[in-house]
């Protein structure tokens, strides 16, 4: 079955390079092309899962290792375990969910994105699909970086092609902030290599450090940890990540804080701690502390913002600051809680999005104070699958949300021998402060859109006709029909929604791309067992390096 992983990225690559070289005539049929090869790599995924021979899980399955650039002794060398196998079907799901949003109905979705260049949307999107999936397959360092790098690219031009007013700028800062993060990244990447001569991940894993003395593991582990330090993103590298998330759109924030955030957690995982052991116990005590004041930044920064999209995106600093507390620890408890949070964020943190999107769609904008509140009152459905992504988001137990945090917590509590365990006391204090603060600004925002009365109407533009207003947005800008309010046909790019689609409750789509994450946020949250079987024997192995 070693043509799995070659067929994950096969897939969406062909599928690509196809899309390039059809007709322009063949419109509507580009509109349903996504969700096809989105659903062919998804089911792929799943096939890789249920062959994957779980009582096995620290050792890497399927492998395919062939020479790449025999000169230089680098190999395309692909590979699962445990770590890897439920990110590669989380970005398969995520991505497969975004085309079905997209494209239902021949696009005729209420924010009118297919209608927008259609080739080029799903050509990014299956590029980007590439590099994600990638990322987690990869057991060469270069052939690692070439994958992360891939990705910038695709979301670049998602950000600054499809997002919002302010999508220049944020993606301009999105691209240079990541591009410096991986220079750096290489940098440690070649220290590595020249040290040891040896570019493969599982060898250099086996090595547990050798050939590398204690001074050159610390140089390398910092340059490396701030390349996936900024991709994560982990503060104070993190100022990109609010206003991509802002401008992106709807699928474009869903894949970046679902899939791209985690390739940089994945990465001290993959690298950084197994490849560098003894650099990672001399900088664990400053990752700790860079995470809790991660934390805690994230839960303030939400307790003062408006936007509903912002707000996401900074609870996205604090739940990553968890992430890196987990790998601070060097404990297997505190490992397993940052991978086991690493994927509840995703599901998590990828349904909140499509939900902020959707309220955007039916409101003029996402400023949480416009919308004067009652969301459960004039959209019941709505308004309820928001409150449970919430309350699933700070961690109620029974829930996804709730182990990571929990064993993050738990990892502080007892860190490894070679840490100060009075240290770490101290950020397992802050970091429980952080949990209390994102119940706060999460029943905040509730409060704020869900709860209340809602407004007997919400603001029009009175300088149109009676029978077609609608709110205006900025010039560059496609505008937004609040809800209850007629739209116009003139202002929507291509054929426009009807006038019961933009006040319904949920929709056909949204119902099909929400229920699977749904679906596992409890699933997780009531049978964590079934992703921490999958994590522990690696995690154990991954951790044999330290002394």
């Amino acid at each position: 079955m070693g043509w799995l992983p070659v067929a994950l990225l096969a897939v969406p690559l062909t599928g690509a390079i196809l899309l390039l070289l059809a007709p322009h005539a063949l419109r509507h049929v580009i509109r349903t092309y996504g969700v096809v090869v989105s659903g062919v790599t998804f089911a792929l995924s799943v096939l890789l899962a249920a062959t994957f021979d779980h009582g096995a899980a620290a050792r890497m399955q399927f492998e395919v290792d062939r020479p790449w650039i025999p000169g230089l002794g680098l190999r395309f060398h692909l590979g699962v375990d445990g770590i890897s196998l439920p990110l590669v079907v989380l970005t398969a799901l995520l991505t497969f969910l975004c085309f079905v949003y997209l494209c239902w109905r021949g696009g005729r979705s209420p924010d009118q994105l297919m209608g927008d260049k259609p080739r080029e949307l799903v050509f990014t999107l299956l590029v980007l699909e590439v590099g994600m999936v990638g990322t987690f397959l990869a057991l060469d360092l270069l052939l690692f970086f070439v994958f992360f790098e891939i990705v910038l690219i695709p979301m670049y031009f998602l950000i600054g092609t499809w997002g919002g007013k302010g999508r220049r700028a944020a993606s301009i800062k999105f691209i240079l902030y990541t591009l410096l993060g991986s220079v750096v990244m290489l940098l440690g990447l070649l220290i590595i290599w020249a040290q040891t001569g040896t570019l493969d991940i599982e060898a250099l894993s086996a090595s547990h450090g050798a050939g590398m003395s204690r001074s050159v593991q610390i140089l390398a582990f910092v340059a490396i940890g701030v390349g996936l330090a900024v991709k994560t993103p982990m503060w104070p590298v993190h100022t990109w990540l609010p206003d991509a998330h802002t401008e992106a759109p709807t699928v474009g924030s869903v894949l970046l804080a679902g899939v791209l955030l985690k390739m940089g957690t994945y990465g001290f995982a993959r690298i950084a701690i197994p490849v560098l052991p003894e650099g990672a116990i001399a900088v664990a005590p400053w990752l700790g502390a860079f995470a809790v004041v991660g934390i805690v930044y994230g839960a303030l920064a939400c307790l003062a913002q408006r936007d509903l999209k912002r707000l996401i995106a900074y609870s996205s600093i604090g739940h990553m600051g968890f992430v890196l507390l987990g790998f601070a620890t060097l404990t297997p408890v505190g490992v397993n809680g940052a991978l086991f949070a690493n994927v509840a964020h995703g599901l998590i943190t990828g349904l909140l999005f499509f939900l902020a999107g959707a309220i955007k769609v039916r409101y003029p904008g996402s400023d949480m104070p416009s919308m004067g509140g009652g969301l459960l009152a004039t959209m019941p459905r709505l308004g309820s699958v928001l409150t449970f992504a919430s309350i699933a988001s700070l961690g109620l137990p029974g829930l996804a949300g709730f182990w990571g945090e929990m064993l993050a917590l738990y990892g502080a509590f007892q860190p490894a021998d070679v840490l100060p365990r009075g240290l770490f006391l101290t950020y397992m204090v802050i970091g429980g402060l952080g949990a209390v603060l994102t119940a706060a600004y999460f029943v905040l925002m509730l409060s704020r859109v869900t709860h209340g009365r809602p407004r007997a109407e919400q603001p029009r533009d009175e300088s149109a006709p009676a029978d077609d207003r609608l709110v205006r947005a900025a010039p560059d800008e496609r505008p937004v029909v609040p809800l209850r309010s007629p739209h116009s046909v003139r202002a929507l790019l291509g054929p426009p929604p009807s006038r019961a689609e933009l006040t319904a409750d949920i929709q056909g789509h949204e119902l099909v791309a929400w229920t699977p994450l749904v679906v596992l946020i409890l699933l997780f949250g009531l049978w964590p067992g079934l992703l921490l079987s999958l994590t522990t024997p690696p995690v154990l192995t991954l951790l044999g390096a330290l002394p």
